[in-house]
């Protein structure tokens, strides 16, 4: 795997180097010391994936993610000083479409490279997803006939490159006393999952909560899956993790939770798929379809990356096919449409026929 690495500090470039070239397989394509050095080499030699620190002078990392994005899209993950310190400018970056973020490795006096482990798992999640691993080996989860009746409506939403802004504008559109549940898988590692729940908080008139093992879904709440597990909706409809399919590069699946659904929920809901690398969650939305759910894909032109929504429109997943600033809306009218039809006794289902 061929790696650019950007950051202002040449001891961290140093850093990086040792890193990526400890790694079997793993070549430095080149390095850049700002933003804007960083957009020029990927136009002329766009590598796997570039390493991208955020403050940096004249073209920080967010805006440097953003051009590369738009002008020659390869894989970008953050590697930072602290995430922690620095999430807000996390939090951009991941919206203008970078994968993911880890805090930078650092030398000790001796020398030696130290806390490493983080960007080298990343490396390779990353690695094996370019090399096409995807989640078609999942397996459909048992079903059951005996489920408790208080479910509410839900609503799934499954992202991934570009996500965590995404996410924020549909969220934002949800009432106060929106009636469904609302269940999140986004492509994120598990140290980054509660700031993005905390980031979405923001956005949100709903509580939004980290998902936790056994709760049940309650309406009017977000919930976000937030281990290196996959959030799934247990056949007694409370909320699990589970670490299969393991050959799954993307981590939380979406594919996971749209089928579990599939399964499990006790009526037809609403799902939505967004911006995103791959084309985990396409399956898993034909499913849902198949079952009567409202389906929904965003479009290309607003989508950092066309992946994910584009394999769901290719498969006829998707009743409809929106821009980003409307799928908000349209999730909300479709719930009340669902329980309009509930309290009327008239069957949920929605194929877009």
């Amino acid at each position: 795997m061929r790696v650019g690495i950007v950051n202002d500090l040449a001891v961290a470039r140093e850093t990086l180097r040792r890193v990526v070239t400890a790694v079997p397989g793993y070549v430095v394509a080149w390095t850049a010391d700002d933003g804007d050095e960083a957009v020029s080499k990927t136009l002329c030699d766009r590598p796997d994936v570039v390493l991208m620190d955020l403050v940096m002078p004249r073209l920080n990392g967010v805006e440097a993610t953003r051009q590369i994005m738009q002008r020659s899209p390869c894989p970008v993950l953050v590697v930072t000083a602290s995430v922690s310190n620095h999430f807000p400018l996390v939090f951009q970056a991941l919206g203008a479409g970078a994968v993911d973020a880890v805090d930078t490795p650092t030398l000790n006096p001796n020398g030696a490279v130290q806390n490493a482990s983080k960007l080298v798992e990343r490396l390779a999640k990353l690695e094996a997803a370019l090399a096409g691993l995807t989640g078609s080996a999942i397996m459909p989860l048992a079903g059951t006939s005996s489920h408790p009746a208080d479910l509410p409506p839900l609503v799934l939403l499954g992202a991934s490159t570009g996500g965590p802004e995404a996410l924020a504008q549909v969220v934002s559109a949800f009432p106060a006393d929106f009636g469904a549940g609302v269940l999140i898988s986004q492509h994120i590692g598990a140290d980054f999952a509660h700031g993005l729940v905390q980031q979405l908080a923001a956005w949100c008139r709903l509580p939004v909560r980290a998902a936790q093992e056994g709760e049940l879904v309650r309406a009017g709440t977000v919930y976000v899956a937030a281990t290196d597990d996959h959030l799934e909706l247990g056949a007694d409809r409370t909320l699990r993790y589970t670490p299969n399919p393991k050959s799954s590069p993307y981590r939380p699946s979406v594919d996971v939770l749209f089928t579990s659904a599939v399964n499990n929920a006790s009526r037809p809901g609403v799902a939505a798929l967004l911006t995103g690398m791959g084309h985990d969650g396409a399956a898993g939305l034909l499913k849902l379809r198949a079952a009567g759910w409202h389906t929904v894909a965003q479009n290309e032109s607003t989508c950092v990356v066309y992946g994910m929504p584009k394999a769901a429109a290719e498969k006829r997943a998707a009743v409809e096919v929106l821009a980003l600033q409307h799928i908000g809306a349209s999730i909300v009218v479709k719930v009340n449409a669902f329980k309009r039809r509930s309290h009327a006794g008239v069957p949920a289902t929605d194929s877009g026929a």
